[in-house]
């Protein structure tokens, strides 16, 4: 019945459209009769940095157009520029992406769609590179929380956060602009977009936004069998996508605005599956649908009082077909259906200027529906609680945070879990040290608390419903720095954050592309530091350069029993040695982009001994581009050349990446 639920949420922004416009219409004709006093355009131009430094936590961001000058195509790859995040990448064009901050597991990382988090109440863990950068304005991390006090109490239960963020439509002469975006590539990938902005009335405007993307994926590996190589072809890869957003944006007043989103995703792809020996044949195939809605209202009553409610709809289909003869009438077939109701609300109270008192509140409703026999049918009640106070001067910014969790699941059949309910604070300072420098000191201490998943307790194969809730402590201590104006340089931001995060009950998954073992580590010690780098210049009025570099050193320590062989020893898929750095260079005849990511070797396997390594890798991207006026259209041409010096590697086992690949894009406005 999803042609419904779609059809009756379009109906109703159709219906909102309409009454803002009549809204906008009457603000039109009252404005009419007002005189008014236009003033001159001034352009205030500025160099961004990718890091906060004043923040209490670790935030970075990427602007929409650093992510089109390093050539990243979805949240996945681009999530791999930033500092204590681990992606792990099964490759492909449409491999699965999942994003864990400092080691804490891709189920304490909560994804924001544009303020409102994305869910997946079966796995637990969002798939980023399903969202397309097209319409992006900037996309950032941050490590515990972000100083937003009218999140939602979702993002503050969190350990981390990767936050999309999209493009809100700027007119100027004309109520209307398009642009027509055509890509192809390597391994058969072609990929056209179109956007479209509409401005309905003075107070109201649209966006409308679908790509397609279509890759057979059959890129050529290197295996290796002892002192034998051999060139083989990657199968079963291919992928057809579709994605289509409606954005619709009204403000009824200077303080007073909704923002709502449609949005709809399928998906057709196979499972590559690993690669043994030389068996690389594979007959997996997964199916996605995922539509939601959601709105968010934003109103500030008075400078004392501001008011933030959110609501979604999520609807998310999936089917997972394997053929086989270990699999009874040589098939077998798994579909799952989940809905999710979620509604949020957040105040802040500013009682006097240095002080915000904060109080989000969060309530969903989450359901999945399987084909499996005597599935339980689980029905999850989640009342997430946010209480959060922050004291902020010159000087000092200081923000506490108690999230109160209650968690409920009910089952048709089988045993169900207790109620979970947690406790769970935060605190985090900044401190200036000097008034008249960008130079910073902070500290965090934060306690998370990470319920299983309905696949982690009662899929089938690998349901686990004994698994206790994961338990994590964090604690960062660090030191950023930022300059303007400097001798040669026009910014130079630095970061070190380093930090200890004490984890109980782990949930550790063993991947393969599907099907995810699971079970509880006693006890991890994670260690890290997290270092940042941004700075740009110009060589004369019309070359620039713009440097960014991160590194982080991680030591993720399984210290559940002292008379296992792999207790002291590294969690498996996590490298001590990681980091990467970009460069990009603007000029009149042709802008260069280049990156390099960098990870050491790894242990897919609990005992870090050779027999279980996994190497290190270095992977290259170089990006192209110019933009040229066609009368009244902007056309942008864009190549792109992703692992230029054509690395083997894996970044999960037997699941090798491509090689090097190739992408050319033109960009139409108009």
């Amino acid at each position: 019945m999803l042609h419904k639920k779609i059809l009756h949420a379009i109906g109703v922004i159709v219906a909102m459209i309409t009454s803002v416009g009549e809204v906008s219409a009457n603000e039109v004709e009252t404005a009419d009769s007002i005189a008014t006093q236009h003033l001159n355009n001034v352009t205030v131009t500025a160099v961004k940095s990718k890091a906060k430094v004043s923040t209490t936590t670790s935030v970075q961001m990427l602007s929409g157009e650093d992510l089109r000058s390093l050539g990243v195509q979805n949240a996945g790859d681009a999530v791999k520029h930033f500092a204590g995040s681990n992606v792990r990448d099964y490759g492909g064009i449409g491999g699965l992406k999942t994003v864990s901050v400092r080691n804490l597991g891709a189920a304490h990382t909560a994804v924001s769609y544009d303020g409102v988090a994305v869910s997946n109440c079966q796995a637990g863990q969002i798939d980023v590179g399903r969202f397309s950068l097209d319409n992006v304005s900037s996309l950032s991390l941050a490590v515990g929380h972000d100083d937003d006090l009218l999140q939602s109490a979702r993002l503050y239960a969190s350990a981390g956060v990767v936050k999309i963020e999209s493009e809100k439509p700027v007119f100027g002469k004309s109520n209307h602009s398009s642009e027509l975006k055509l890509s192809g590539g390597s391994f058969g990938y072609v990929s056209p977009s179109i956007r479209h902005w509409q401005k309905l009335g003075e107070a109201t405007s649209v966006v409308v936004n679908a790509n397609y993307l279509r890759a057979d994926g059959q890129y050529p590996f290197v295996l290796e069998n002892g002192k034998l190589t051999s060139v083989e072809k990657r199968k079963n890869s291919d992928i057809k996508s579709y994605q289509g957003e409606v954005n619709v944006y009204h403000s009824f007043n200077e303080s007073d605005e909704l923002r709502v989103k449609a949005y709809y995703f399928a998906s057709v792809r196979g499972l590559p599956g690993s690669v043994i020996l030389y068996n690389n044949d594979s007959d997996e195939r997964l199916w996605d649908d995922n539509f939601f809605a959601q709105a968010r209202y934003k109103k500030q009553f008075s400078p004392k009082w501001t008011l933030q409610v959110q609501g979604k709809y999520n609807y998310s289909w999936n089917k997972y077909v394997d053929e086989g003869v270990e699999y009874v009438g040589g098939k077998q077939i798994d579909a799952n259906r989940q809905n999710e109701y979620y509604v949020s609300a957040s105040v802040v109270y500013k009682p006097t200027s240095d002080i915000d008192v904060s109080l989000a509140q969060d309530g969903a409703i989450n359901d999945l529906h399987t084909n499996g026999v005597n599935s339980p049918e689980p029905l999850r009640y989640t009342s997430l609680t946010a209480l959060n106070a922050r004291y902020r001067n010159a000087r000092v910014n200081v923000l506490g945070t108690l999230v109160g969790t209650y968690i409920v699941d009910e089952v048709k059949s089988g045993v169900k879990p207790d109620a979970r309910k947690r406790l769970t604070p935060a605190v985090s300072v900044s401190y200036r040290l000097l008034e008249d420098e960008q130079l910073y000191v902070r500290a965090m201490y934060k306690n998370t608390f990470r319920v299983p998943t309905f696949t982690d307790l009662y899929y089938l194969r690998v349901g686990n419903t004994s698994l206790r809730p994961e338990k994590a402590t964090e604690y960062t201590g660090g030191i950023t720095w930022s300059g303007r104006r400097l001798v040669g340089l026009e910014h130079l931001t630095l970061t070190v954050d380093g930090y200890f995060n004490r984890v109980s009950d782990k949930i550790i998954a063993f991947p393969s592309t599907y099907v995810w073992k699971m079970q509880n580590y006693g006890k991890v010690n994670i260690f890290g530091i997290d270092a940042t780098l941004s700075t740009s210049t110009k060589i004369n009025d019309k070359v620039s350069v713009a440097l960014s570099a991160n590194y982080s050193w991680q030591n993720a320590i399984d210290l559940t029993n002292k008379d296992a062989k792999n207790y002291k020893h590294q969690l498996p898929y996590t490298p001590e040695h990681s980091g990467n750095a970009s460069v990009v260079v603007e000029m009149p005849w042709v802008n260069v982009g280049y990156s390099v990511a960098a990870v050491g070797k790894r242990y897919y396997l609990a005992q870090n001994i050779a027999a279980n390594e996994i190497d290190g890798y270095c992977e290259h991207t170089a990006t192209l581009w110019r933009e040229f006026k066609i009368k009244k259209i902007s056309l942008r041409v864009q190549a792109e050349v992703i692992n230029l010096t054509d690395a083997q590697y894996d970044v999960i086992k037997y699941y090798p990446m491509p090689g090097r690949s190739w992408r050319l894009t033109g960009i139409f406005k108009f």
